[in-house]
């Protein structure tokens, strides 16, 4: 599994979600985390369009997955300069979207490993949990720390994020040097097998 991916379309209304019932793996975080050079780096395709504006994305952009299952690219949050109007519009989406009976996988946070989680970061996770979602920790631009901030790191984030356990169901990234793709990979793995106790993919 985990080797071929394509787009397959982009949501703005929830009336266009695919009706196939495949199981879906979202991806969700802060605008200009790293989400579509996470699914580039991580296929290593270029599929999903990358731009340094953050707010781009405005839809749930789906993926294809080995014909599958979805990898679910959702819009960032927390980017001041869309319009509240826009936001809520966006956040509505989002949430009406988790709402929906769908075959969710995991959910894969994408953070920043450079910055301590934001109150909006510690708010999805409070909403994930309340959902009785299984997430996983991505901490994204792993290659822009030094090996002596990385312990520190670490407790910083489980801090405040008290159930996620370094190797387990958090992990850092690095798009440029492929940082933790193994892990991750193989995380995932287990999920879809359903060695990880959740759902399994046929």
């Amino acid at each position: 599994m985990l080797n071929e991916i394509q787009f397959s379309k982009a949501v703005f209304t929830l009336s266009d979600l695919p009706k196939n019932n495949l199981p879906e793996i979202v991806l969700c975080g802060r605008s200009n985390v790293g989400k579509s050079s996470f699914i580039n780096s991580f296929f290593n395709k270029s599929v999903a369009k990358t731009s340094s504006t953050p707010g781009k994305t405005r839809s749930l952009n789906y993926y294809l997955v080995d014909g599958k299952f979805y990898i679910v690219d959702l819009p960032g949050y927390g980017y001041a300069k869309v319009s509240i109007v826009e936001r809520n519009k966006w956040a509505k989406l989002v949430e009406n979207y988790f709402g929906k009976e769908r075959k969710f996988l995991v959910i894969i946070h994408l953070l920043d490993s450079r910055h301590k989680p934001t109150s909006l970061d510690i708010y999805l996770n409070s909403f994930l949990k309340s959902k009785g979602f299984d997430f996983i920790f991505l901490l994204t631009k792993a290659d822009k720390l030094k090996q002596n901030e990385i312990k520190n790191i670490v407790k910083e984030f489980t801090a405040v994020l008290p159930e996620a356990v370094m190797g387990k169901n958090m992990f850092f990234y690095s798009s440029v040097k492929l940082t933790g793709k193994k892990e991750l990979a193989r995380k995932i793995n287990l999920i879809l097998t359903g060695s990880d106790g959740n759902m399994q993919v046929a």
